[in-house]
């Protein structure tokens, strides 16, 4: 049953139009598909799906994923069954769900990158992707790209002329200046900006003196994160005229709020799904009756509507 909100809490990434700016994040909702037997997913205004490679992954050896201070560490090493695989059994179920599905695109090579954006490119259901440029747990793979704003100037160059939908880039917050890779993202053809991916980071077990996950390091989320996120988005915000969408640490409608008062025209959900896989719908609700307090009538009134003065 469709949520029935007071307000209209619609945005847009690009040309993407979406029912609300409350969306999952890549890795922690698989595709929608088992998460809408718990409730309907079509209330969301996306889903960004788990991440697609050329080949299928094993992903990293266990154990690759541990609890921390206000978050947790994964070094998951995006798994999945391969392109050909989605397209033929997840994509069928997944444009079924009443919500726009946004494959999160991965790779080891630029070449292989951009297979996978062109034949998403063919799906009539597909009108967005994101581009992970940004995963810091993949030892041969986007990690290289997204850290200097020539390689990511490369690489979304090279999408960009074979996938002539939305095009979202996915930036890792694992680098001196942000705001320069953001620029060389736009720059190069990017209509919108997801941000942040994961710090890298670590977790010790002193008794056995040993890591807490095979891979040594991953990727820190959670709300441990989401002062940096904050501060990120706001900066990029300042420096791109393209949509950004926040990620990092929301767990209800305030953290969703404060990012977009900072600059992001949407958000996305990701480590509280596995807290409460109800709130991505609960901050639903919390941003419509925050607009009805303070009186917006629009979302897009919010975007970047933060006192600084």
């Amino acid at each position: 049953m469709a949520m029935k909100t007071m307000n209209d809490l619609t945005t847009r990434i690009g040309d993407l139009p979406l029912k609300n700016p409350v969306t999952t994040a890549s890795g922690t909702f698989g595709d929608g598909v088992l998460m809408n037997q718990v409730y309907d997913v079509s209330q969301l205004g996306g889903i960004f799906a788990k991440a697609v490679t050329l080949e299928p992954r094993q992903g990293n050896p266990k154990p690759r994923m541990a609890e921390t201070p206000s978050g947790m560490i994964n070094a998951v090493g995006l798994q999945n069954k391969g392109l050909d695989y989605w397209i033929n059994h997840i994509y069928p179920e997944a444009n079924q769900l009443g919500t726009e599905i946004i494959p999160n695109v991965s790779g080891s090579t630029i070449n292989s990158y951009v297979q996978v954006a062109e034949a998403l490119n063919d799906l009539d259901r597909v009108h967005a992707i994101e581009l992970n440029i940004s995963c810091p747990n993949v030892r041969d793979g986007g990690m290289l790209y997204g850290v200097s704003c020539e390689g990511t100037g490369e690489i979304v160059r090279a999408v960009r002329q074979v996938f002539d939908k939305t095009l979202i880039v996915k930036l890792t917050p694992n680098v001196t200046s942000i705001v320069d890779i953001a620029k060389a993202a736009v720059d190069a053809g990017a209509d919108a900006l997801s941000l942040i991916n994961t710090l890298m980071a670590m977790a010790v077990d002193a008794e056995r003196r040993r890591p807490k996950i095979s891979t040594i390091t991953g990727g820190l989320s959670g709300p441990a994160v989401k002062p940096i996120a904050l501060r990120m988005v706001w900066q990029v915000s300042q420096a791109v005229d393209v949509p950004l969408i926040g990620i990092g640490g929301i767990c209800d409608w305030r953290d969703a709020i404060e990012f977009i008062l900072c600059g992001a025209s949407a958000v996305q959900i990701g480590t509280q799904n596995f807290v409460d896989p109800l709130s991505p719908l609960k901050v639903i609700e919390g941003i419509d009756d925050y607009m009805t307090r303070h009186h917006f009538s629009s979302v897009s009134e919010m975007v970047g509507a933060l006192i600084t003065d």
